[in-house]
């Protein structure tokens, strides 16, 4: 696969993907359209069962959509641009195994919402975020008004969005918008070590359980609890659960063949 803005390492069944526009790793058509395709792939790969996101250099893991392609585009030619944005953010939201943010350093605007649709995010003590849209005279189009408030409650989703002011890594773990501060230079390591406890589980019950959570996220309680039900069902008929439960009987460690 020919990528010219990002990059995938594939090792020991975890896919690390870079973007690699330093120092600041801007958004543009090229970049979420290689995600899309790279993304794609992933999800089919069977050699793959986590994917960590991330940004190249230690200033930023995406500090943003790109204002210069921005500022050429008609209204149409940026609705254009904001369908294809959305359609990526959507494809690594609901990619079937779990995807980790590492983020490395400013993470604004689309960055954040970049950050949103990954399962985890582990970020540097030294990162900031931000939503600075307002100041543009725009809004997040890439379901960060809609993402934020699910994850952080709708009064500080609006106290960040409205404002768009910047705030520190530790703000961000007080409103658990991300799940671990470490330092700069653990970032990518405790990403890879999270991911691959990740890939220890069985695939498919992992696999179900992520279609449960995001998709009842969206329904009203009995529509989630019919959908955690057939998830259930299909999770017990798999090979692994009954790999599972022998090797709990058996006081063994259990070695899950993904069927």
């Amino acid at each position: 696969m020919n990528l010219e803005l990002i990059s995938c390492e594939i090792e020991s069944n975890v896919a690390v993907v870079t973007i690699n526009r330093p120092p600041m790793n801007p958004l543009n058509t090229t970049v979420f359209s290689e995600l899309s395709t790279l993304m794609a792939e992933l999800d089919t790969n069977k050699a793959v069962r986590a994917v960590i996101l991330t940004g190249s250099g230690e200033k930023a893991f995406v500090a943003g959509a790109d204002i210069y392609q921005m500022m050429t585009l008609s209204t149409i030619g940026m609705m254009e641009m904001n369908k294809i944005s959305r359609t990526v953010f959507s494809q690594i939201e609901n990619l079937s195994k779990p995807v980790i943010a590492a983020i490395n350093g400013l993470t604004l605007g689309g960055g954040l919402e970049l950050a949103l649709v990954c399962d985890f995010r582990i970020t540097s003590e030294k990162a900031r975020f931000a939503f600075p849209e307002i100041g543009l005279g725009i809004i997040p189009g890439g379901g960060g008004t809609q993402r934020l408030q699910r994850i952080v409650g709708q009064g500080i989703a609006k106290e960040l969005l409205f404002f768009g002011e910047m705030f520190d890594a530790q703000r961000a773990l007080d409103i658990n918008l991300v799940h671990k501060v470490v330092p700069v230079e653990e970032v990518l390591q405790t990403a890879k070590e999270w991911a691959a406890k990740l890939a220890e589980k069985p695939v498919i019950a992992l696999r179900l359980l992520k279609t449960a959570v995001n998709t009842g996220a969206n329904v009203d309680l009995e529509s989630g609890l019919s959908i955690e039900s057939a998830c259930f069902g299909n999770a017990f008929a798999t090979e692994d659960r009954k790999e599972g439960m022998q090797a709990f009987a058996e006081k063994r460690k259990p070695v899950y063949t993904g069927r």
